[in-house]
């Protein structure tokens, strides 16, 4: 079991900062909060600096790395034992550090596990992830069972993509995060986001559009990351609320 803790949380690099070290206070994720109730996390930025009033993603997501072969792994273990699958399966030294693996087919369904950190794994090759503090295997794992991996959703955010999302948005970039570096971006409360088209003040709007990093009319296919403040106005940054806690 994951050590769960409650309010309050100590800040250790400020906001409207972009750090190129991690701040060891913040873990990708750590939650923060403003006394009138705008809601933060703490991410590391991808290949590209983040752009003010951008909706932002997640990475891409690596289809190599679903439905990956487990080796026997028992009640309690401290590690994964996995085999990488064959051409792009390969792992690259802490892929997934800070990330997370989804038992995807029985034995284990269901059960998540972070991941602290593993060796690079070539591809078609037995190797380990090692769990994060705390956490141990709670159904043994056969050969039968599969894992999918997932990175940690604050690692190498990235702008929004039109069109077609490739990867969970996560909220909106409020101050420049340089590449590569950390800081905190918006999930939650008032915010401002650039909007494509024109959504009526109190609508919902959404991520994928034709305009990369903007908030759009809300479609069924998709879910609601923000509701309007005031009417949309297309090409503009506009009031939003958040809600991507």
């Amino acid at each position: 079991m994951p050590n769960i803790a409650g309010w309050p949380v100590a800040i250790g690099q400020e906001a409207w900062s972009s750090n190129a070290a991690a701040n060891k206070a913040h873990p990708l994720g750590q939650p923060g909060v403003t006394a009138d109730g705008r809601f933060y996390r703490y991410c590391l930025a991808g290949a590209t600096s983040l752009v003010v009033g951008n909706a932002l993603q997640t990475r891409v997501e690596d289809v190599d790395h679903d439905n990956i072969a487990v080796r026997a792994t028992a009640i309690g273990d401290k590690a994964l034992l996995i085999t990488t699958g064959a051409s792009g399966g390969a792992l690259d030294a802490d892929e997934y550090a800070d990330g997370f693996a989804v038992i995807d087919t029985t034995p284990g369904l269901g059960y998540l596990y972070k991941i602290s950190g593993h060796a690079a794994i070539a591809a078609s090759t037995d190797g380990s992830l090692n769990l994060a503090d705390n956490e141990t295997v709670q159904v043994a794992l056969t050969t039968s069972s599969k894992i999918t991996l997932v990175a940690n959703p604050y690692s190498k955010v990235i702008q929004h993509p039109v069109t077609t999302a490739t990867g969970a948005p996560v909220g909106g970039c409020t101050y420049i995060i340089t590449n590569a570096q950390y800081g905190w971006i918006q999930s939650g409360g008032p915010g401002a986001a650039l909007i494509a088209g024109t959504p009526g003040a109190g609508q919902p709007v959404t991520t994928t559009g034709a305009v990369a990093g903007a908030l759009t009319v809300h479609s069924a296919e998709l879910s609601s990351v923000a509701h309007m403040m005031v009417t949309g106005r297309d090409g503009k940054v506009l009031p939003v609320q958040w809600l991507l806690y």
